[in-house]
């Protein structure tokens, strides 16, 4: 039996702020997790592509207001810091 991933151990190494921010991140972070695990059966960040980020960017939060997008933006840049990668994306 496998455990599920805990993303609040995954980030804790690059979350920084308060505690209302750093909740923030992770409520986030959990529901990009779950969008993606649903919509591309990626269930870890470590499996994830840039595409998949970018999917949840712009279908996602397309309904949206721009300061949502520009929080999860912020998520999301924790998330790509987190995973080493170099991704830039429009938002």
């Amino acid at each position: 039996m496998s455990k599920p991933f805990d993303m609040g151990l995954f980030l804790s190494a690059v979350l920084k702020g308060s505690h209302a921010t750093r909740q923030r991140h992770l409520r986030q972070a959990t529901i990009i997790q779950a969008e993606i695990a649903e919509s591309w059966q990626r269930k870890t960040p470590w499996s994830w592509q840039r595409k998949h980020v970018a999917w949840f960017l712009e279908h996602c939060l397309d309904a949206h207001s721009a300061a949502t997008r520009y929080h999860y933006a912020m998520t999301v840049c924790l998330l790509v810091r987190r995973l080493q990668k170099s991704w830039i994306f429009n938002v």
